[in-house]
């Protein structure tokens, strides 16, 4: 605690990832969410050297969004906040705008005071209408609900883990400003594990994995990645909204971080068209009552039929997913086969041009690894989509599994034509109702503000129009 005029509190390293820590494990162990509320506004209450709480939530399109609200106004208004939907690109139109934020208390997370500012706490909120009822366009919310779900009928826990790939490059606000004919500026030209102890990569490294192991994330590694300037920090795997919830703030204290030191932090899926790309490889399993019922020492690459059925489905409807998994512009510069582009739609134990690889596990680690997902997904929206296709997805009767999993097959490569498959799929549009409309709407808005034919060299208004990129005053001249 800093005294001083202010007396803000600020709280070391070491006790936040205490605090984080345990507030995880609260909603992991399921406590109920009447005790969390209780515990989280005493503690609001009693604590005074708090000042404000940051409300976080994520648009369709899988932008943050976050709204300080001062401590004592949220205490004693906090099942009043109300904002206008209307503002936010794909929510409500004029005519409702009025949309409130619920509060949800198990996500209370403390913040490292030196890159949000001391005295501040955040929680995520749940996103309903003026009458109360759930919004159809949170899809935090209803990930949330379907992992409920899955508890109350089975016990069963949906887990995730990321590989979360970003570039650094010189100069704040370099998106906004990009022109394509200077590109962007690598920070260092060092490759995999080759980034030197105190170069500026490494250090924008070290003091983001500190961050994250603070707010809790439960750090495993991080390194330099195989393009220049290119960095990668995992984490242990975690429940869906958990995870979901992890990587909006991962992106945002590297965007903190990197703004800190002069330099930009970058989420784009190919920003340089010479080099690897930024993807979001995501690790999946499901647990039923403590049992990764993925695992099977007895099945082809040790995973079960359960674990077989959950591939083939996701394989099935690939095509119309793809929007989902890649949903920019920019996005199908990755899946370019010269850079290992896993846009292959197939499954491999040794293949990393397949969507789908099973990596080697045992019962603790067997999972499915969907490697065609890029960075800029909202995540909310993926890891619904993909949990729900693997359990209950359809299945073309046309092809066995064997042919369904090794037939060659390629993802779209270019927002077209995944626009094309997004629109004409009756399996989504019954799963999204009306977000399937709003959605594409939004994909068809930005692919119109780009060149049709991606070419070689990155276009400007790939970069400038891109959802993560955050060009308001642009977006309104349309």
């Amino acid at each position: 605690m800093v005294t001083g005029p202010k007396n803000f509190l600020e709280v070391s390293y070491d006790e936040l990832e205490e605090l984080n820590l345990e507030a995880k494990s609260k909603l992991l162990n399921h406590v109920s969410e009447d005790e969390l509320k209780e515990e989280y506004i005493r503690y609001l209450s009693d604590q005074k050297a708090i000042k404000a709480v940051t409300v976080a939530f994520t648009d369709l399109e899988g932008r943050f969004h976050m709204i300080d609200y001062d401590k004592k106004f949220l205490l004693g208004a906090y099942t009043n906040l109300t904002f206008d939907g209307s503002s936010v690109r794909g929510f409500s139109a004029v005519r409702e705008s009025d949309l409130r934020l619920e509060i949800d208390w198990g996500s209370f997370r403390w913040l490292p005071s030196d890159i949000f500012g001391p005295g501040k706490v955040l929680v995520f909120a749940l996103i309903k209408g003026f009458d109360g009822s759930s919004y159809e366009s949170d899809l935090r919310g209803t990930l949330r609900n379907l992992t409920a779900e899955l508890w109350n009928k089975e016990q069963s826990v949906a887990n995730v883990a990321v590989e979360l790939e970003g570039f650094l490059f010189n100069g704040r606000n370099a998106e906004q400003t990009f022109d394509s004919h200077k590109g962007f500026e690598f920070v260092s030209s060092g490759g995999y594990y080759h980034s030197l102890p105190q170069d500026p990569l490494r250090q924008f490294i070290d003091r983001f994995a500190e961050a994250q192991r603070a707010l809790g994330f439960e750090n495993e590694k991080d390194h330099p990645e195989v393009a220049p300037s290119q960095f990668e920090l995992n984490f242990s795997y975690s429940d869906a909204v958990i995870g979901a919830d992890q990587i909006q703030l991962y992106k945002l204290m590297a965007r903190q971080i990197a703004d800190h030191m002069g330099m930009t932090a970058s989420f784009l899926p190919k920003p340089v068209s010479d080099i690897n790309g930024n993807g979001m490889h995501t690790n999946m399993s499901i647990a039923k009552a403590g049992k990764n019922v993925f695992y099977d020492a007895q099945g082809q690459d040790s995973l079960s039929e359960f674990g077989w059925n959950f591939v083939d489905r996701i394989l099935n409807n690939a095509n119309d997913l793809c929007l989902i998994f890649n949903p920019s512009v920019n996005a199908y510069r990755r899946l370019d086969p010269r850079y290992e582009a896993p846009n292959q739609i197939k499954s491999s134990a040794i293949d990393r041009t397949s969507m789908i690889r099973i990596p080697l596990g045992n019962e603790k680690s067997a999972r499915i690894e969907v490697r065609s997902v890029a960075p800029d997904a909202n995540p909310y929206l993926l890891f619904y989509t993909l949990f729900k296709t693997g359990l209950e997805g359809p299945m073309s009767e046309a092809l066995d599994s064997e042919s369904r999993r090794t037939r060659t097959r390629f993802l779209p490569d270019n927002i077209y034509d995944a626009i094309r498959h997004f629109k004409g799929s009756e399996y989504l549009r019954s799963l999204l109702g009306n977000n399937h409309e709003k959605f594409l709407e939004l994909k068809v808005a930005v692919a119109e503000r780009c060149p049709k034919l991606l070419g070689t060299r990155i276009k400007t208004e790939e970069i400038l129009f891109h959802h993560e990129v955050t060009n308001q005053y642009l977006w309104g001249k349309f």
